[in-house]
C-alpha cells in the first residue's frame, strides 16, 4: 500500500492513511485488523497487528491509528507520503452489524486509549445502516483523546478522564450515561481490565456486549498460536476466531458489577 499521509495526531498517536493505486480496497468489516510488515527494524521479525481505524471509500483509503510505544511502531512513525507499506488485510472477525431492514438499533461504543481505533469505522458503518451509535471514550487526560470530532460527527459522544481534565471524572464504567440509557449492543475495545469492567456493567444491566481483544497476533492466520486466549470453550486463537468476541463467550460477564477492578 502507498502512504498518503503519516501524521502524529498527538504525541504517541500516529495516523497512517494508506491507499492502493490502481486497485480498489477489498471489503473490510469494523473490528477486523491488518498485519503490517515493519521494514528496516531488525527487532520486528513478525508483522504488527493494527486495527482498521476507518475505510474511506470516496478516496480509496484505509486508515490505521498506531500507538507509538516500541521500536516497530517508532519505525512506522518515520514513514512519509509516497512510501510503501506491506499489509495483509483484512483479517479476523469483526463486530456484529445490524440488519438494515430491522428497526433502528442502539449501540454503545466504549473505547479506552488507542482502543478507540476500531470504533470509528464501526460508528461509520452503523450510521450508514440506520443504527444509532453513541461513543463513550475513556483516557488518562484530555491530552490522550484523539479523533473526538470525527466520532461526534457520527453520534453522541461522551468522555471520562482519570484526572477530570475532560468530560466526567473517573472511569468509563462510572459515567452517568449508564444510568440513563439502554442499548441493544455494547461494543468495547481497550485495556483488558477496562473491557472486563464494561462487560460486567453491561451484563448487570441486561445488555449484550462484544469486546475486541488486543492479544499479540504474530501471523494473523492462526499458525503461530501466540495470541491464544483461555476461555470456557478452551483455548481460542484470537486472530482466527476474533479479535471480536461476545463477552459471554469469554466468561467475562459472569463477574459482579461491583467487583473492584484496577484499570
Amino acid at each position: 500500500m502507498t502512504v498518503v499521509e503519516a501524521r502524529m495526531l498527538r504525541p504517541g498517536y500516529l495516523l497512517l492513511r494508506l491507499t492502493t493505486p490502481g486497485r480498489t480496497l477489498p471489503p473490510m468489516a469494523p473490528g477486523q485488523f491488518v498485519e503490517v510488515r515493519v521494514d528496516h527494524e531488525p527487532s520486528s521479525l513478525l508483522r504488527l497487528p493494527i486495527s482498521i481505524n476507518l475505510v474511506d471509500r470516496r478516496y480509496n483509503e484505509l486508515w490505521l491509528l498506531v500507538h507509538v510505544v516500541g521500536r516497530g511502531t517508532r519505525q512506522l512513525a518515520t514513514l512519509t507520503a509516497g512510501d510503501t507499506l506491506s499489509c495483509v488485510a483484512p483479517l479476523g472477525r469483526g463486530f456484529t452489524l445490524p440488519d438494515p431492514a430491522a428497526r433502528p438499533q442502539r449501540y454503545l461504543l466504549v473505547g479506552g486509549g488507542v482502543g478507540v481505533a476500531p470504533l470509528l469505522y464501526l460508528g461509520q458503518e452503523l450510521a450508514a445502516r440506520g443504527a444509532e451509535p453513541t461513543f463513550l471514550v475513556g483516557a488518562r487526560s484530555a491530552a490522550d483523546i484523539v479523533q473526538l470530532e470525527l466520532m461526534s460527527s457520527m453520534g453522541p459522544t461522551y468522555v471520562t478522564t482519570d484526572d477530570g481534565s475532560a468530560g466526567e471524572h473517573g472511569l468509563v464504567t462510572g459515567h452517568s450515561l449508564w444510568a440513563t440509557a439502554a442499548y441493544d449492543l455494547v461494543c468495547a475495545c481497550g485495556p483488558k481490565p477496562m473491557m472486563r469492567a464494561v462487560a460486567a456493567e453491561a451484563a448487570g444491566r441486561g445488555m449484550a456486549c462484544e469486546v475486541s481483544l488486543e492479544n499479540m497476533m504474530g501471523c494473523g492466520l492462526g499458525a503461530c498460536l501466540c495470541c491464544v486466549e483461555d476461555t470456557p470453550e478452551g483455548r481460542l486463537c484470537v486472530c482466527r476466531e476474533g479479535p471480536v468476541f461476545a463477552a459471554r463467550r469469554l466468561g467475562w460477564d459472569i463477574a459482579r458489577k461491583d467487583t473492584p477492578i484496577n484499570i
